[in-house]
């Protein structure tokens, strides 16, 4: 999906599509297929422990296949040791430097462990990955992780798997203020508008999984997040009206007679 608007490079990548897709929920690699090329998506994440390089006609030769990039994320890792063997095997396997990093603090909540993230993020940029850093949504924290050599942040809306949208909006505006790097919002997007409002609070792209994968019609779904991700970046760049206390009249009153 091409808007016709500046392509977006996200560590050694550069799409035009600023909808990621998740694999993660998807009850079939032919349903993957499906919403792939139903939101046109070009670049997808998988998690590294699903990687079978013997398996045929593995969610791999899928997206191969399609044509996609591949970005291996971290997913189920709990300290930064955990995170950062997992990422150096991906690197291996899938020769890139590209990584989704999640250090989760536990599987109940599946919230990001900043702490641990940290350590990891500044492991994995000194051996030279383009660390995507999957976070809370705490600028103080995204900040941090920039400075650490995160190449991209990646704040949540709400927690993984949830759909309650983005909770925070002006913690995401605050982030997206004070960055220098790409911000795409990641986790917790439940349908088309949570999507569009995330581009419209400022990320340069969205990344979602659950919605799309576990929706009664994943491929309509994934269609229609990818158009409104296109909707919130055009509607962005076109400069929305003030918020006014009062109506303003959008018809010319000039000429107008006035009846007594």
């Amino acid at each position: 999906m091409n808007s016709g608007l500046e392509p977006i490079k996200l560590g050694s990548v550069t799409i035009s599509s600023r909808l990621i897709l998740g694999t993660g929920g998807a009850p079939s690699n032919q349903i993957i297929k499906e919403i792939i090329e139903a939101a046109k998506a070009e670049l997808v994440t998988v998690a590294l422990r699903r990687y079978e390089p013997r398996a045929s006609n593995s969610l791999y030769d899928v997206l191969r296949s399609l044509n996609v990039e591949i970005l291996p994320n971290t997913a189920g890792c709990f300290s930064a040791k955990e995170a950062v063997m997992t990422a150096k095997m991906g690197r291996e396997a899938l020769e890139t430097n590209n990584v989704k990093l999640e250090v989760l603090s536990s599987d109940k909540d599946l919230l990001p462990d900043p702490f641990e993230l940290l350590d990891a993020t500044e492991a994995l940029a000194m051996d030279g990955f383009n660390v995507f850093a999957y976070t809370n949504d705490d600028p103080v924290v995204a900040r941090t992780l920039e400075h650490a050599g995160a190449q991209v942040v990646m704040p949540l809306g709400a927690p993984i798997g949830t759909g309650l949208g983005i909770r925070n909006p002006h913690n995401i505006e605050m982030i997206v203020s004070q960055a220098s790097v790409p911000i795409v919002l990641d986790a917790g997007i439940g349908t088309a508008s949570d999507a569009a409002l995330a581009m419209e609070l400022g990320c340069d792209a969205v990344l979602v999984a659950s919605a799309i994968t576990r929706a009664k019609q994943p491929e309509r779904m994934a269609k229609s997040i990818a158009l409104a991700t296109e909707a919130g970046l055009l509607s962005r760049h076109g400069g929305r009206i003030p918020k006014r206390e009062w109506a303003l009249a959008s018809s010319p009153t000039e000429g107008i007679a006035e009846f007594s």
